[in-house]
């Protein structure tokens, strides 16, 4: 991989970050497609490479939301406890069952397509009746789980897909901005660590592209912290449509590419 490979994946970390770590998405989801079709990261090394990202860029938001005192606390607890044994298990499965990309994106525009527009729509005419009450500890440690696995597989963080639900369900952006995001950061280490000891026992491309990940981590490292600093200056109606949105976007991205 030249330089100019390695500038572009920096960039693309950065801009992604910084719009997504707000709401605590790592911006992953949005990397694959950009890895696969421009960067021409080989299946399945993109899922390991997407994972090395997220290890990198992480610690640049968190380190803003630990200095802002919101890191850790139950939810954290809750999610990583349930992700961890998820993306060792779709690990597992992408390497030895390899399935398919259509059916991964067919997964994500079914679930985030509705589901952004649904937390749009409730932002901008909320509902007479209360607020809903977040998802209870069992619901959310199982919810976990099946994210963890989804990112074992297919090399997402998994707060594309734990935001809109949690939020949705009532939860604050504020809470749950952190906490995936500390999520996405544990469960990559030990995805990306899981790809690494596979990748010396099977053949084929299982290791990540190395210089590529930490190209696109280092651009995610700066742009999360850059993200991180910008979320409490956005009200929490701003912060719910810009998850909207990426839901929606992500959704649609994926709709098309399915469809097309």
């Amino acid at each position: 991989m030249d330089w100019s490979m390695s500038l572009l994946g920096f960039a693309s970390g950065l801009l992604i970050s910084m719009a997504t770590a707000p709401v605590g998405v790592s911006g992953a989801v949005y990397l694959l497609p950009v890895q696969v079709s421009v960067l021409g990261v080989p299946s399945p090394a993109v899922t390991p490479t997407n994972l090395l990202y997220n290890v990198v860029a992480g610690p640049g938001a968190l380190l803003r939301y630990w200095r802002a005192g919101r890191l850790g606390g139950p939810l954290t607890r809750l999610l990583i406890a349930g992700t961890l044994p998820g993306v060792v298990l779709g690990a597992l499965i992408r390497v030895f069952a390899v399935p398919g990309p259509r059916v991964f994106r067919l997964l994500v525009a079914a679930l985030l397509l509705p589901l952004g527009l649904w937390l749009g729509l409730r932002t901008v005419r909320p509902a007479p009746a209360r607020d809903p009450r977040p998802p209870s500890p069992r619901v959310t440690r199982t919810l976990a789980l099946l994210v963890g696995v989804v990112g074992g597989i297919y090399g997402i963080g998994g707060g594309s897909l734990l935001g809109p639900v949690l939020v949705g369900r009532g939860t604050a952006v504020v809470t749950v901005a952190p906490a995936a995001l500390a999520t996405t950061f544990v469960t990559s280490i030990v995805g990306a660590a899981t790809y690494a000891l596979l990748a010396l026992t099977t053949t084929g491309d299982v290791a990540p592209a190395w210089l590529l990940g930490l190209s696109c981590g280092a651009g995610g490292l700066l742009g999360g912290y850059l993200g991180a600093h910008l979320q409490p200056r956005l009200p929490e109606t701003a912060l719910r449509l810009l998850l909207a949105a990426l839901a929606t976007g992500v959704g649609s991205l994926y709709a098309v590419q399915t469809l097309g």
